[in-house]
């Protein structure tokens, strides 16, 4: 063995890492060190260290290698943004693949980089490196967006003359060693997005989606942080992986002290096969820093915020029948219900499941797109789609594209459609098979079918829905897994049907809340959190939804007195107040409603209202007090002179009274008027309950009210407080 002086290793270094490149926006900073026969690594991903000259970049490029690893390889070890084996990496490789089993570890050199240094507004780099002797060619695209998040994709080709089969590539960002937390989320049908986490320990945290779907268990967030992080302190380092099919995401903490967060495509066995001269890209990461989650979720609701497709104008009170009538349709009952939805402020009218072919339970009839003939026909389709605008309501629909009834006309037709395994069709889900969008027959049937009912009775928005896992879903045509061609087959008719249709706006709901994610995000206008709509178990949903999504990409509905989904019992103002934090709906049997109620929720239509230019435009905050028992979460605007927040508890406290609550976001040097908030009127005072400022509000600085608080009524378990605060100088 040869042993290296530091002096030869650095002159080494020299001849390699002649360069860097720092990436600034939103006060985050993403130091690159460029190697000239080595893919980019990141030296620095975190907290702004301002702008870098030539030489301290060239300087920390030079000596950002660590020390050797005790019995380890002869040589610093560098991950690079796609680990390679070849660079002394024993963790997990970014590049699994093979060549008939040759051309199996690979070693990238760059032949070209393009750097965009556009700070303050972010920037990019962009490299293309070649493996002469696997025959292939990868290229990086790292991106640092305004909103401060980091976006990463690569596109791998086959230069060869034979297949090259991919398994996995995953992009990989490290992250400091104070962090000592992994966090992310778990869930299931009807309780999605429950956080999580765990000490960061040596070896590997995998979470793997493999429903061919995002799934109501994904991880949405994978991150790492400080051990004091909380919504609003510690460090935190996280990503996501915007894609709606498989999709995995890893912690890894070596043996060597290297900490990396990874993500990517799950791939199925055989999947991605790229004949010579084919390339296959990755789904974007989006990697997120800040000092606390909710200055993470800022930067995620600051980007979707500024997309062009973004939805701009105000986010209509949806009234959805699902929970009123499921399959028991009938004209002159959904006029009734259309009455009652005019009479409380109702702006939209969706019709969901049960109005086509056969469809008279969830056991026949998915994947006929036609209007049934015995319930609907004569007229009376359009008579309901007519009588729901003359009561100054848009028209919605609901539609499973994605899936069939095996009794259905299209799958008796076609059965070379659904996806299967040759030989047998998958085990039965929720009575339904896939239907195969990436064969040419079944999405233009599929594009044919809704664009015309679209078209003809001028419908104005569409409930996607998506209810079974892919199981075993191999495509008929080439006999390999199908999910990634299926989902990238329904982003196209996603985006055929809304160019064919302009204007028409697209809900994702997937079982609820089972693909939720920023690829579907990228073809829809919305996602359906969950179908529980328990007021209670809502909480948790939104709450963790909003890591991601801001508000007025959730769906939020009003349901009845006793949930349908867990049988509990709240009041009607914990369940407004809750919907109000989202796209706000209503999905209850109006006409059985008591006339106190129906007026009541009139005057929760009229607030949201009200306030959902502040709540789908402001900063979500977020905190857990009183040991988790007590509950706040609320929305800032930009210029913070409005704020709306709501206080939940959650369950009853050891001691009694409650602490003060601090608001959290506000300007210290202002001074604010805080009111209760929602709709009239106020229950009168009483000294046991409610504070002394209960009746006229009162007037504190920013300062005070972030760091001394004030104190709110007594509340019952799964009862809520609003708190309207709003600048007077």
């Amino acid at each position: 063995m040869t042993t290296q002086t530091m002096n030869e290793i650095n002159g080494d270094l020299e001849a390699l890492w002649p360069s860097a490149v720092t990436l600034r926006a939103a006060g985050v900073a993403v130091v690159l060190g460029l190697p000239q026969d080595a893919l980019p690594f990141v030296i620095h991903w975190g907290g702004d260290i301002g702008a870098q000259d030539a030489d301290s970049l060239r300087e920390l490029a030079l000596h950002a290698q660590p020390p050797l690893a005790t019995n380890g390889v002869d040589v610093p070890v560098i991950v690079g943004v796609v680990p390679e084996n070849a660079a002394g990496w024993t963790g997990t490789p970014g590049l699994q693949g093979h060549r008939s089993g040759q051309a199996w570890s690979t070693r990238f050199v760059p032949v070209s980089v393009d750097i965009s240094d556009d700070a303050p507004s972010g920037g990019s780099v962009s490299v293309r490196a070649v493996d002469v002797d696997a025959q292939l060619s990868l290229g990086l695209l790292l991106e640092l967006l305004p909103s401060g998040l980091l976006r990463l994709s690569a596109t791998l080709r086959n230069d060869g003359v034979d297949s090259y089969t991919i398994d996995a590539l995953d992009l990989a960002l490290p992250v400091p060693t104070r962090a000592d937390v992994v966090f992310d989320m778990a869930g299931r049908w009807a309780k999605e997005r429950v956080a999580q986490s765990r000490p960061f320990t040596v070896g590997t945290h995998l979470r793997e989606g493999r429903h061919g779907r995002t799934g109501a268990d994904a991880a949405t967030f994978l991150a790492a942080g400080t051990a004091d992080l909380d919504f609003g302190q510690g460090e935190v380092w996280g990503l996501h992986v915007a894609f709606s099919g498989n999709h995995r995401v890893l912690a890894e903490r070596a043996f060597s002290g290297e900490r990396l967060i990874l993500g990517g495509e799950l791939l199925l066995p055989g999947e991605i096969q790229l004949a010579p001269g084919e390339t296959y890209e990755t789904p974007a990461l989006f990697a997120g820093y800040g000092a606390g989650l909710d200055a993470v979720a800022a930067r995620f609701h600051a980007h979707l915020r500024s997309r062009p497709s973004h939805p701009r104008s105000a986010r209509p009170v949806v009234m959805n029948v699902w929970e009123a009538v499921y399959f028991d349709h009938e004209l002159p009952r959904l006029l009734e219900l259309a009455d009652a939805a005019e009479r409380v402020g109702v702006e939209r009218f969706v019709l969901d499941d049960g109005w086509f072919g056969s469809r008279r339970d969830d056991t026949s009839g998915l994947g006929d797109w036609v209007i049934a003939e015995d319930v609907w026909g004569g007229g009376r389709f359009r008579a309901l789609v007519e009588g729901v605008k003359r009561r100054g309501m848009q028209f919605g629909l609901w539609f499973e594209p994605e899936m069939v009834n095996v009794t259905s006309d299209l799958a008796t037709a076609h059965p070379e459609w659904l996806l299967q395994v040759p030989g047998r069709l998958p085990v039965d889900f929720r009575h339904q098979q896939v239907l195969d969008l990436s064969h040419p027959g079944a999405f233009a049937h599929v594009f044919d079918q809704i664009v015309s009912l679209v078209r003809e009775h001028g419908i104005d928005y569409i409930k996607w829905d998506h209810n079974r896992d892919l199981i075993e879903a191999g495509s008929t045509r080439t006999g390999r897994a199908g999910v990634h061609e299926q989902t990238l087959a329904t982003y196209r008719l996603l985006d055929a049907i809304r160019r064919a249709c302009p204007g028409l706006e697209i809900e994702s709901c997937s079982s609820g809340g089972a693909r939720v994610d920023l690829g579907i995000l990228e073809h829809t206008d919305r996602v359906w959190a969950s179908d529980c709509i328990d007021a209670r178990e809502r909480q948790q949903i939104q709450r963790w939804t909003a890591q991601l999504l801001p508000p007025e990409l959730v769906g939020s509905h009003v349901g009845a007195d006793r949930a349908h989904t867990t049988r509990r019992r709240v009041d009607l103002d914990f369940r407004a107040a809750t919907a109000l934090f989202g796209h706000f709906g209503i999905e209850w049997d109006l006409t059985t409603v008591s006339p106190d109620d129906l007026q009541r929720l009139t005057a929760w239509v009229a607030y949201y209202k009200g306030v959902r230019g502040l709540i789908h435009s402001g900063t979500t905050v977020r905190r857990e007090l009183e040991g988790g028992d007590l509950w706040l979460h609320g929305s800032v605007s930009p210029h913070r002179d409005r704020a709306l927040y709501a206080v939940i508890l959650r369950e009853r406290h050891v001691t009694w009274p409650l602490g003060r609550v601090r608001l959290p976001g506000l300007d210290p040097d202002r001074e604010y008027r805080v009111r209760v908030g929602g709709p009239g009127p106020l229950p009168a005072y009483d000294p046991r309950i409610h504070p002394s400022w209960y009746r006229s509000g009162i007037n504190l600085s920013g300062a005070v009210l972030q760091e001394i608080g004030v104190h709110v009524p007594a509340l019952d378990p799964d009862t809520s407080v609003l708190l309207d605060v709003e600048v007077v100088r």
